[in-house]
């Protein structure tokens, strides 16, 4: 059994999580903060990835990296920066498919401590990052932990969006789930099988883990 596919797939959701921590805490720490229209429309885009069928954001990928036109003519040329078909332009589509299960989480949290723990903190003359690095990152363990693993489950079994920008290169963009796929497609269903179970198996044990932990905490006085 070629495991190579697993390890790929293991390395695009590890890399696709510590992006959208980096990413996806500072956002989802300023749209908890925010009331306007630019807001709700940023919000509206960043859900947009759990509605939309993977096939359809994959094609708009593809159209916009394409290294014939637009954005990704101009990144061959300037940067001789080709995304699609390569590991980079995974990690750039799952990067925009995942971010909901990173920001969403993350977002409801920070809404849902009080307000007047930011105040003490500012009036104790802590900087807004020292605020949310030393105060409210610490009380929303729970949710940050809870979207971690959901991103990195959720990026482990992506599919369309995957296929769609990377095709099925060996070694290069193909992933456990696109292993299971061909195994199908070749009424390989031994090895389809022990891709799905080993899929399984991680994702399990990431669920499982979320909600242990959850039940073990000790709980803060401020949640």
């Amino acid at each position: 059994m070629d495991l190579s596919p697993v390890w790929l797939s293991l390395k695009l959701a590890a890399i696709t999580t510590i992006l959208l921590l980096l990413i996806g805490l500072p956002l989802a720490w300023w749209l908890s903060k925010k009331r306007s229209y630019l807001k709700l429309v940023i919000e509206a885009l960043i859900t947009m990835p759990l509605v939309l069928p993977p096939s359809v954001l994959g094609f708009y990928l593809l159209l916009a990296f394409s290294p014939q036109r637009g954005l990704g003519k101009w990144l061959n040329e300037i940067f001789n920066l080709q995304l699609v078909f390569s590991f980079q332009g995974l990690v750039l589509a799952s990067v925009i498919y995942s971010m909901p299960f990173m920001i969403s989480p993350v977002k409801s949290a920070f809404q849902q401590l009080p307000l007047s723990l930011s105040q003490a903190s500012y009036t104790l003359g802590k900087t807004q990052w020292q605020t949310l690095r030393y105060v409210l990152l610490p009380n929303i363990k729970p949710s940050l932990l809870t979207a971690t693993i959901l991103t990195f489950a959720h990026t482990l079994g992506e599919f369309g969006v995957v296929l769609m920008i990377g095709g099925n290169i060996p070694g290069v963009t193909r992933v456990a789930s696109i292993a299971v796929y061909d195994s199908v497609e070749q009424m390989d269903y031994a090895a389809a099988n022990n891709y799905s179970f080993i899929l399984f198996a991680i994702t399990f044990v990431l669920v499982m883990g979320i909600f242990i932990y959850n039940k073990y905490q000790v709980k803060s006085p401020l949640e």
